[in-house]
């Protein structure tokens, strides 16, 4: 009990750093289906494998501007299209919507369909523009 009153602070530090690294799991953050990336890591990812790039976003958003070479396809529409991907089932497939809601729905769709590879854009377009990446806009 000393050892902790006079250690007062690197205890305090010690159990906030243990909080800091479950706070994902304890909020229910990511996704269990996908692993998430950051736009650099994801970026990585599109140069190194040829990956799948899947936009659930609606059509406005997506026209808004998007990821060069994404495939969209609205959350409401992937069950039914998912037969345009059978291809993709073993190789790279990076998830993204707006925020990353919709995102984890349909990686959680994807891998109850054998997709093994699933990637989420952590934070959605929203973090990708904040990292000031790309877009394409639809004409």
């Amino acid at each position: 009990m000393e050892f902790i009153t006079e250690n007062a602070i690197f205890v305090g530090l010690a159990l906030a750093s243990g909080l800091m690294l479950l706070w994902p799991i304890l909020t229910g953050g990511g996704s269990d289906h996908a692993a998430n990336v950051s736009p650099n890591e994801a970026v990585l990812l599109m140069n190194r494998a040829k990956t799948l790039v899947l936009d659930v976003r609606d059509e406005a958003e997506f026209k808004e501007g998007h990821i060069q070479g994404a495939k969209h396809v609205p959350l409401a529409d992937l069950e039914g299209r998912l037969k345009e991907f059978t291809r993709q089932k073993s190789k790279p497939v990076l998830v993204h919507c707006q925020r990353g809601m919709r995102s984890k729905s349909a990686c959680k769709i994807l891998a109850e369909n054998e997709f093994t590879q699933l990637h989420q854009l952590e934070g959605g377009l929203d973090k990708w523009v904040e990292a000031k990446m790309p877009l394409v806009k639809a004409s």
